[in-house]
Formats: C-alpha cells, structure tokens, sequence
C-alpha cells in the first residue's frame, strides 16, 4: 500500500507518496508533538530502521496526517503509534514551515502544525521498535546546549524548532533564566 500525505502539487493540495514528496522536496503537511513533564521535554531516537534521519534525536513524535485527518486527532494517534502514549490532550501552539535537507538526497518542506502536551510524573512511555529506538526526558536548558555542543546527533526539524521558534512552541511552559 502507497503511504500517501497531503501535498501542495502547482499550488492545489492533493495526495503524494510520501517518499516522492521527500525526493522532490514537494512541500507538505506534518504534525510535530511535544510532551513536558515539569521543565522536561520526551525526546526520542529514532529507529535505525527509518528511511531518512535514523538514530538521530528528535522530539516527542511527529508524522503526516492522513488525507483530511484533523491534525489534533492526528497528534493523539501519532503518540499512541510511536510511543504507546494515551491519554494526553495536545495543544495546538503554531503552524510553521520549514524546509531542511535530511540527508540521502532528501528534502523535508513541511507545514507543520505544532502540538504540547503536558504529561504527569508516572506517564506510560512504551516505544514502537520499528519507529523509536530510544527515549529521554531532559531539560530544555540541557537540550539547547547538547544541540549547540553536537548539532549533527538532532534532526534538523528539531534544530529549527528550538533556535527559530522556540518562544512560541513553549512560552511560559519554560522557566525563565
């Protein structure tokens, strides 16, 4: 079966192979989640497995919704999929675009819609092997210096949203100083 995501195709939305969206750098709709506990962020490594980006670092969870997916209702499918995560009621904090070189001759353009998600102390974390190898709850002032420190172990999408748009996915969730 065809993984097929919304994609603007000479500027009309409309269905595209995912893959061939990367190829062709063909701009397209994601959603991107993260969860805090307290100050801490839920990161994740991703799977070796994955076509674009494998053991890199990145945040909570984030995937394309399906052809007329709502993007909160996909941001909950999304965490229960990846990360065995339920329960949670993400918040819509900004749509942004990017558009990042991911390596292998691949480009992501996305429209992404971003999502918080506040987790209590005991959250159940159970990976998906085929899409995460790795989970880590760190502080955001911890995150900003290992980005700084090792840039390349981070998806690009994740060093975006930290040094561009950092303020507006967190805001006041973030203690000052």
């Amino acid at each position: 079966m065809t993984d097929l995501i919304p994609a603007w195709v000479d500027g009309t939305l409309t269905s595209v192979e995912k893959l061939t969206a990367h190829r062709e750098g063909i701009r397209h709709m994601a959603v991107s989640v993260f969860v805090m506990r307290g100050q801490d962020i839920l990161l994740q490594r991703r799977a070796l497995g994955k076509y674009h980006t494998p053991g890199l670092w990145a945040n909570t969870c984030c995937t394309h919704p399906k052809w007329g997916e709502d993007a909160g209702a996909c941001a909950v499918r999304r965490l229960q999929q990846e990360l065995g995560i339920t329960g949670l009621a993400p918040e819509y904090r900004q749509t942004l675009e990017y558009r990042a070189d991911v390596g292998g001759g691949l480009i992501e353009h996305e429209v992404v819609d971003v999502f918080l998600a506040h987790a209590p102390h005991d959250l159940a974390v159970t990976p998906n092997p085929d899409e995460v190898m790795e989970t880590r709850w760190i502080s955001f002032a911890a995150l900003q210096q290992e980005v700084r420190a090792q840039g390349e172990r981070f998806t690009p999408w994740l060093r975006i949203y930290l040094t561009e748009h950092s303020e507006t996915i967190f805001g006041s969730h973030l203690a000052k100083g």
